[in-house]
């Protein structure tokens, strides 16, 4: 059962139209707007279950800017609480996020809801750089238990169409882009009010 939702998923994060269409049929249509940013910005999805490599999750997401290790649960229930063997799973991601300078990701998936069924976490490794850095800031970390113990709560993840919004939309070149051209604006407007002073400097000498 685990394996067909890894599946489900893994063709989200692959772009695949028609799994893209499926997990959002019963969505509104802005919700669908958004999942569908992954058609243009797909991930090579790996699975990665049964590879040997604790850390590594059940799925690894490969793009140009970004890489994540998932691992995916899904439950009838909207809380999920890690001990056992999954609790070892959580502290493998965790090593292996602060090794190599990842972001693991927890898809929690629940079962009988209609709409979005899928929640993102993120396991909290510490400081990230570059855009793994500012995605911290955006993607929620487990929430704790009251003795401060990480669990999934599928009220509190972030839905997979935002998050999907999130790492595809093409903003980073129209950034820097818009930066750039402030950043001119602003020293051809420095140039333009230094150069009367400049003219007046010059008359003065002249004189």
């Amino acid at each position: 059962m685990a394996g067909q939702y890894e599946r489900e998923l893994r063709a989200v994060l692959a772009g695949i139209p028609k799994g893209v269409d499926a997990v959002t049929r019963s969505c509104d249509p802005v919700a669908k707007a958004r999942a569908r940013q992954v058609i243009e910005r797909p991930f090579l999805v790996v699975r990665a279950a049964g590879s040997g490599m604790e850390g590594s999750g059940d799925l690894l997401a490969l793009r140009g800017d970004l890489c994540f290790p998932i691992e995916v649960k899904t439950s009838k229930k909207s809380k999920l609480y890690l001990s056992g063997r999954t609790w070892d799973q959580y502290q493998a991601m965790i090593y292996e996020g602060k090794r190599c300078e990842l972001m693991p990701l927890y898809a929690y998936r629940l079962k009988g809801v209609r709409g979005d069924s899928w929640r993102i976490f993120r396991v909290e490794v510490g400081r990230l750089s570059g855009r793994l850095g500012m995605l911290t800031r955006r993607i929620p970390a487990l929430p704790l238990t009251r003795n401060g113990k990480p669990f999934l709560d599928w009220e509190k993840g972030m839905p997979l169409h935002k998050f999907l919004s999130l790492v595809c939309r093409r903003e980073a070149g129209s950034s820097l882009e818009s930066l750039d051209k402030r950043v001119k604006a602003v020293d051809l407007s420095t140039v333009e009010d230094s150069e009367p002073s400049q003219l007046r400097i010059t008359d003065m000498v002249r004189r």
